[in-house]
């Protein structure tokens, strides 16, 4: 058995070897002796940059929760005007990047804005020193922002969490003559905690991997510091300690997750077909619901896709350019390489279990998913490490050999971008392609067998027809997620390289969101399509 499948076996370990190996590169640099540039920000900055993002992480999620846990009870358990609209409409702003919703509100709530503008004309104000004004480039501007576009994570997963709760439990609560208040509290909130802290810490991370938004409201955390000492400093063994401090935060935000709810087992029915327990508003509570799920939606999405829009049609002539084309086209390049070759190691990983079946055989498919957890600013210090060393390889090798020097053949061209996506996003292929493969019966594996089919046989003949859609969806997935990716990009992208994403920052970053706008867009319409789906599959199964 062991030989039969052994090109299975290396194939996985192999592939899942490469995929973490960003990850031990950064912890295998940050190790080395310290230098000057590093003991110097230790010295200066760094605590101001990590109290930075402590503060930022902190108040992201407690702003998150407060917007997508109340939403999430009142689409799961009240009778409100419109739900069918706002169940899948209230996910919408993830589709958003943060730093486009940044960029908005920046030009909204500056001084030289329209809504101070507005405010000095009706109250007949000179100047600044004649009334306060929230600074919105600030720590609590940058949170604010990140958690309009963050809150649907739990959103999604407190309303899943709070539609699974047996129904039997939430009648006694009513017979108990317990206010939905009470209900909530004692019942439904313990319940759904598990569910709320995988929110928390998807909130979390996002916040802690966030470049973007950061950069343009000038908070200095330990993201913006993985860029500047990298690209200001051009020192890569500063940047891997900060990159290794930022994986330790991480590591531990995920075990503390964990942790908390290791003792925590729950055994309930989910709501019976045809049980509509949910509470009937009236009056002011119902207005009051509608308001709140509403004005989420309408501040971090419909009023910056609204701006977006306005924009794009305006300045459409001047957008429409052939350096929007062919950045446009650079990712689509990027991304379709990216998504083609996760989906084909997430096949590898999965069918490799599934044919060998021992517990070991889980072990690539999980280290493979590692990067998902990394944010993409790390993750680039991570790729660029071993690339370089396998470019300054490969350069001694041919002039050697006399063949001369070929250059930067890895870190120097796409192939870097591709292997950071692969790294980043193969945890979203695994996970589907997975799924699949689960709903697939043993026996077709044995009738396989008994017909004389060899592994490849069987993978391609039956397996691959049966999951075609699972591979499709993993790939479409991967796809988008890669055109969307900024952070990444940014540092990884070639010389006179642009995707849309890079290409949308600049402009913005320059004031020119105008030129920004129909990239923007694009980018927003690409990132609705797994939205959508989610929320098929939710109320497939709901």
């Amino acid at each position: 058995m062991k030989e039969r499948y052994l090109c299975w076996q290396t194939s996985g370990w192999v592939f899942s070897l490469l995929l973490v190996l960003p990850i031990l590169a950064i912890f295998y640099t940050a190790a080395g002796e310290s230098d000057e540039v590093f003991s110097h920000l230790m010295d200066t900055v760094m605590a101001t940059y990590t109290t930075n993002t402590f503060l930022l992480v902190v108040s992201t999620s407690l702003l998150a929760l407060l917007f997508g846990l109340p939403a999430a009870w009142i689409m799961a358990m009240c009778r409100i005007p419109g739900e069918r609209v706002l169940q899948w409409a209230m996910v919408l702003p993830l589709a958003m990047p943060g730093y486009i919703v940044g960029y908005i509100y920046t030009d909204w709530l500056d001084y030289a804005g329209p809504v101070q503008i507005m405010l000095r004309d009706w109250f007949g104000w000179q100047n600044y020193q004649d009334y306060w004004f929230p600074d919105i480039r600030s720590l609590g501007g940058a949170s604010l922002v990140l958690a309009l576009v963050l809150y649907p994570y739990i959103y999604l997963l407190a309303r899943a969490a709070f539609m699974e709760q047996s129904t039997s439990l939430l009648q006694s609560a009513r017979l108990l003559r317990c206010s939905p208040w009470e209900s909530f509290r004692r019942i439904s909130l313990p319940l759904a905690r598990p569910s709320i802290a995988v929110g928390l810490s998807l909130v979390a991370m996002e916040t802690l991997g966030d470049f973007g938004t950061v950069s343009y409201f000038a908070v200095n955390t330990l993201t913006t510091a993985v860029y500047d000492t990298w690209l200001g400093y051009s020192n890569l063994n500063a940047a891997a300690k900060i990159s290794a401090i930022m994986l330790l935060a991480i590591f531990l935000l995920i075990s503390a997750e964990r942790f908390s709810r290791r003792k925590q087992k729950l055994f309930q029915q989910e709501f019976e077909h045809g049980d509509d327990i949910r509470y009937p508003l009236s009056g002011v509570k119902k207005w009051v619901a509608v308001i709140w799920c509403w004005g989420l939606v309408a501040f971090a999405f419909v009023l910056p896709l609204l701006q977006l829009s306005y924009y794009a049609w305006h300045y459409f002539a001047a957008s429409w350019t052939p350096e929007f084309q062919q950045y446009g086209l650079n990712s689509l390049k990027v991304s379709l390489m990216a998504a083609a070759v996760a989906v084909v190691l997430a096949l590898i990983f999965n069918f490799y279990r599934r044919l060998d079946g021992r517990r070991t055989t889980v072990v690539p498919s999980r280290i493979s998913s590692l990067g998902y957890a990394v944010p993409g600013t790390v993750l680039a210090i991570g790729v660029m490490i071993p690339l370089t060393g396998a470019d300054h390889l490969l350069n001694d090798t041919t002039i050697a050999l006399g063949l001369g020097r070929p250059g930067l053949v890895f870190s120097g061209t796409m192939f870097a971008i591709i292997f950071a996506f692969v790294v980043r996003f193969a945890a979203v292929a695994v996970g589907s392609i997975e799924s699949s493969l689960a709903k697939i019966p043993p026996s077709l594996d044995m009738a396989s067998k008994t017909m004389g089919y060899a592994s490849i046989q069987m993978l391609r003949r039956v397996h691959l027809p049966l999951i075609r859609r699972g591979c499709l969806i993993a790939g479409l997935l991967v796809f988008i997620e890669s055109m969307k990716e900024l952070n990444a990009a940014l540092l990884l992208r070639p010389f006179n390289f642009e995707t849309l994403a890079t290409y949308v920052f600049n402009f913005a970053s320059d004031e020119q969101l105008e030129m920004a706008a129909l990239p923007a867009i694009l980018l927003v319409i690409v990132g609705l399509i797994p939205l959508v789906m989610v929320n098929r599959s939710l109320e497939q199964k709901h």
